[in-house]
């Protein structure tokens, strides 16, 4: 304060202080400013209100009504379309028709593995061999593609299994084209047939190595043990063990667990089987289970550390010859052949299709379980 002499004075003797002017004209950019209508002590605003652009100046909130005009709406979830036209939803491909281009359609064909879960290895592997056929036959559309344009694809594969591949690539790609896009009606694969490829001579495990890999199992690390087993003893594939879960593991009888082989994909359906176990199996899973307390995943690891996993007990084991999760698996079918199984046993134990290739595969199983010549 200007003037010391107030100082002490009560409240209600002390000066009122000096009153501003009224102002009585609005400035220029008051006057611009447009009227809006105030929402204090309102439930609720109105729909313009709540759409309008939140600035008090004229030109930006035309500019920021402009921008929102040019955003795009939400795409529909659900198009039918006719037969012979796919119509794109979410993806933001254009249609596919029997006049679409080869690159176009193999785009479509992909997202359709992808969303039906199909292994990564296998999505890449078709899309190669369609690209490679596009790189073939040049831009052809769809309806033109025809059986020369196979016999050449095929015919110039390197090798038996690329051409089997390839063959195998193009017949799922026109099933795809056909039964499901519905753009084309004629499979110009049909009367092609692969080579047959002599299947390998399968190297199961000896009475002895069998007994040094458990023991040598059970001295790595906790998994092992239970890994081990559950693909020498009952037969899993590597891709089998790694998709079981805590509730795949049936401990009603505790000394019988019950092992379910089941599959996310529908390209494996049918080939779900139950396992049975015995007292070992109990015993390794119950051991691993209370000193790793997995959540979810029994393995939570990937493949290629189930390889390591089981090269590294080969040798803790002290055993020379080469041993992959194959080896345990051919292991397993030796051994239920040499105890009574026959093909469609075989078949039913290790999850394979009925058909000539799976059939021929268990012959080899059969023909190792006969006694030794004299």
């Amino acid at each position: 304060m200007d003037d010391l002499s107030q100082v002490g004075l009560p409240i209600d003797e002390l000066p009122a202080p000096p009153t501003r002017p009224r102002r009585t004209k609005r400035t220029t950019a008051e006057s611009a400013r447009p009227p809006r209508a105030s929402t204090r002590g309102r439930d609720a605003v109105t729909a313009a209100e709540r759409e309008s652009a939140p600035t008090s100046s004229p030109r930006l909130a035309a500019i920021e009504t402009a921008e929102q005009r040019l955003q795009p709406e939400q795409l529909a979830l659900v198009d039918p379309f006719p037969a012979g036209r796919e119509r794109p939803l979410l993806t933001g491909l254009v249609p596919l028709d029997r006049t679409s281009s080869l690159a176009l359609a193999r785009t479509w064909y992909r997202r359709e593995l992808e969303q039906a879960g199909r292994p990564r290895n296998t999505v890449e592997s078709y899309s190669y061999d369609l690209q490679t056929l596009e790189t073939m036959i040049g831009p052809k559309p769809l309806h033109r593609i025809d059986r020369t344009d196979i016999a050449r694809f095929l015919g110039e594969a390197e090798t038996r299994s690329t051409r089997k591949r390839r063959l195998t690539t193009a017949r799922r790609f026109f099933r795809y084209l056909i039964d499901d896009a519905r753009v084309v009606s004629i499979d110009p694969t049909e009367g092609f047939f692969p080579h047959q490829i002599t299947l390998r001579l399968p190297m199961p495990l000896f009475a002895t190595e069998q007994a040094q890999l458990m023991e040598a199992a059970d001295l790595d690390e906790p998994w092992s043990g239970p890994a081990i087993h559950l693909m020498m003893r009952l037969g899993l594939t590597r891709g089998e063990l790694l998709g079981l879960s805590i509730d795949h593991i049936d401990h009603s009888v505790p000394a019988q667990p019950v092992v379910f082989v089941g599959f996310e994909s529908t390209a494996k359906r049918g080939r779900e089987r139950r396992m049975a176990g015995d007292a070992e199996l109990a015993s390794r899973l119950s051991r691993y289970q209370a000193e790793v307390e997995p959540t979810d995943r029994l393995f939570p690891f990937g493949p290629p550390a189930v390889n390591a996993m089981v090269d590294r007990v080969r040798k803790r084991a002290g055993i020379g010859r080469t041993v992959t999760p194959q080896t345990l698996r051919h292991t397993y079918a030796v051994e239920q052949a040499r105890a009574g199984a026959d093909t469609e046993r075989l078949l039913d134990l290790l999850g394979l299709v009925d058909d000539p290739r799976n059939r021929s595969s268990v012959s080899r199983y059969l023909k190792l379980a006969e006694p030794p010549l004299g």
